[in-house]
């Protein structure tokens, strides 16, 4: 499990970082979209990939946010955390290694104020971690559609933030190419912002999805089956 969450992380931060760079350093070849769609198809795949294996949670907020709605036993969390981070540090030197000159390294800096980055940072992943919990927990969503419903909502958010905030979403989108660059600019906002809207979303679909329907046993295989960015 904690190698497909490490290539699963690889993958994805591969994947949403080089898009960026790509666009830095080609003149805009990939534009907004191109980014966005570079980010929503990596989540797509590893999560048809790896979901079966690891859960495909490829998010330290998202394991955390489980974690604390009783979705995911806390005794995994070091081990995924562990995983997510140093896959993200990998993916982004192995960029370094590949690009020249690295540029801004496709980290995610905030071009508005701390509040509002913020909050977008925070509502956005409150977004992707209703939808996440929805496929991930509830027995009457559509799981086989699941790759492409989270990959749909990373795609819309950073659609939504990308020009702002950048559409993180997740620390270890942001950690892995700050560590690279050596750009850590309001790095706590990245690191804050997505656990707490995590854990939001994750708790209100909780409370609004009907009762007595679904298991909620952490240690059911529905329950394990979490996806994510």
């Amino acid at each position: 499990m904690i190698g497909a969450e490490f290539v699963g992380t690889f993958i994805l931060i591969f994947g949403a970082t080089a898009a960026p760079i790509v666009n830095q350093k080609y003149n805009g070849a990939e534009t907004l979209i191109g980014n966005a769609a570079c980010a929503g198809l990596a989540v797509m795949i590893v999560i048809l990939s790896t979901g079966h294996i690891s859960g495909a949670h490829l998010n330290p907020s998202l394991t955390i946010a489980f974690a604390v709605l009783r979705h995911f036993p806390w005794v995994q969390v070091p081990a995924y955390i562990a995983a997510q981070v140093s896959a993200s540090i990998c993916a982004s030197f192995a960029l370094k290694g590949i690009f020249h000159p690295f540029l801004s390294g496709g980290v995610t800096v905030p071009s508005v104020s701390t509040a509002q980055a913020f909050s977008i940072e925070f509502v956005i992943t409150f977004n992707l971690l209703f939808v996440v919990t929805a496929v991930a927990t509830d027995t009457r969503a559509v799981g086989e559609l699941a790759g492409i419903a989270v990959g749909a909502t990373v795609m819309l958010n950073i659609l939504v933030a990308g020009p702002s905030s950048g559409g993180s979403m997740n620390p270890v989108r942001t950690l892995g190419p700050a560590v690279a660059a050596g750009n850590y600019k309001q790095i706590w906002i990245y690191l804050v912002a997505p656990t707490a809207g995590a854990i939001a979303g994750a708790a209100v679909y909780t409370a609004v999805k009907l009762k007595g329907d679904v298991d909620n046993n952490p240690d059911t295989p529905r329950t394990r089956r979490s996806f994510r960015r």
